[in-house]
């Protein structure tokens, strides 16, 4: 199993590391000792919405040997979805079986045609935006809907993290993370 993140300049970096920490504990914890991951960018420079640079592992590269995409959300979510360069680097992700997103991460999903005839959310802030990409913007903190999981706000990414956890290693799994991460979820 091969996760991608993908991160890009104005993310919140809360929306990366809220689902990159429960993913990558399922390794680390011995729930699946061959989880790999990368932390992928369009550019080699990435700097979250308050200063934090983030070094990705992969550059540029397609995303198409993933088996898992995690998108965070962030205020530069809003210029990506009209960026035809992004956008197409991250339609190179289109044979990824799970496609996973928080926030308004949703947007540049939805703009790269991954959400249609989907059930989706994003922030409170963004739901008219999200609502031509989409069937249905649904009010919950997260939205499975098969292929695609999407997480409401900022700090839904440790759900999110934790309801893929569960897709990949089932409930035992969730449950002890969660008890290991001292978290309750909603």
């Amino acid at each position: 199993m091969k996760t991608a993140f993908a991160i890009f300049d104005r993310m919140t970096a809360l929306d990366f590391i809220g689902a990159y920490d429960p993913l990558t504990r399922l390794k680390s914890m011995g729930f699946m000792p061959g989880f790999e991951w990368d932390i992928c960018a369009f550019t080699a420079d990435v700097v979250d919405d308050k200063g934090l640079r983030v070094s990705p592992s992969v550059v540029g590269q397609s995303l198409s040997d993933y088996d898992l995409l995690v998108v965070p959300g962030g205020i530069g979510t809003r210029a990506l979805q009209h960026d035809q360069a992004f956008m197409d680097w991250l339609r190179t992700s289109e044979p990824v079986k799970l496609k996973a997103s928080v926030c308004t991460g949703s947007l540049v999903l939805g703009a790269a045609g991954f959400l249609k005839e989907k059930r989706a959310t994003t922030n409170r802030n963004a739901v008219e935006e999200l609502r031509s990409y989409c069937a249905q913007v649904v009010d919950d903190r997260v939205v499975d809907d098969g292929g695609i999981i999407t997480a409401r706000g900022v700090t839904s990414a440790i759900d999110l993290g934790l309801c893929l956890v569960e897709r990949l290693a089932g409930v035992e799994a969730r449950a002890r993370i969660a008890r290991q991460m001292d978290y309750l979820s909603v």
